[in-house]
């Protein structure tokens, strides 16, 4: 047995961000539906953590805005309201763009590959019909676009706002039309980033997102009342 090798770190996650996580899916994916509560004793069984951590997670998914804390009434899932959605998804539309024209610009091609491979395992995803998984990807790529453009405030503030956004993002692929076609979408925007094409990434961005706006707007009241 070879002793000389360097021991393999084994990096355990905090309790209360493995809960987080897990909550933001149920609650992006539409498993926990809007207006419902948050039970704790059901919670603490399916998640596998004490009440500590999951109370942490309800106060992280509270800044976000998918959770709602009650005063001495525990949580429930946050509503999504059209017109902050509308406002929130304008802002995020400028900020995609931008990221897109100084990510042309700033992303080493290492970077641009980088992306690109997530964009082939979404495009698996995707085939499959597996929306959970296409959607994490997606959001990595995203992500990805707004970190490479190099701008710290950038980011940060993309992923504040996105946070609250991610479920009207995963209701707008709920029709396979409109999915299809964010999945075009995707491969334009790849070409555009790929041939540092500043003008036609701004615009395609930006075109993305307010498709994302229109679908998810239109699918909201069924969503809301589910």
């Amino acid at each position: 047995m070879d002793i000389s090798q360097e021991p393999v770190l084994i990096i355990r996650r905090p309790l209360h961000e493995e809960a987080t996580d897990r909550l933001r899916d149920l609650i992006v994916q539409g498993r926990l539906v809007a207006g419902s509560r948050l039970n704790e004793r059901l919670l603490t069984a399916q998640l596998g953590v004490s009440r500590t951590p999951l109370r942490e997670a309800f106060k992280v998914l509270a800044t976000e805005g998918l959770v709602e804390l009650l005063p001495n009434r525990g949580a429930i899932v946050s509503q999504l309201d059209a017109t902050r959605l509308s406002e929130t998804l304008a802002v995020m539309g400028a900020l995609d763009a931008l990221a897109g024209e100084l990510a042309c610009a700033n992303a080493t091609d290492a970077q641009i590959n980088e992306i690109r491979a997530l964009h082939y395992e979404m495009l698996a995803y995707h085939a499959r019909g597996d929306l959970a998984g296409y959607f994490k990807f997606n959001q990595a790529i995203h992500l990805k676009i707004v970190k490479y453009a190099g701008n710290a405030v950038l980011y940060n503030t993309y992923r504040q706002l996105n946070g609250a956004m991610q479920r009207a993002r995963y209701m707008a692929n709920l029709s396979q039309e409109r999915w299809d076609t964010a999945v075009r979408e995707h491969d334009e925007i790849l070409a555009a980033l790929s041939s540092r094409d500043v003008k036609r990434i701004r615009a395609l961005l930006a075109d993305h997102l307010a498709h994302k706006l229109a679908s998810a707007l239109a699918a909201l009241p069924a969503r809301q009342a589910a």
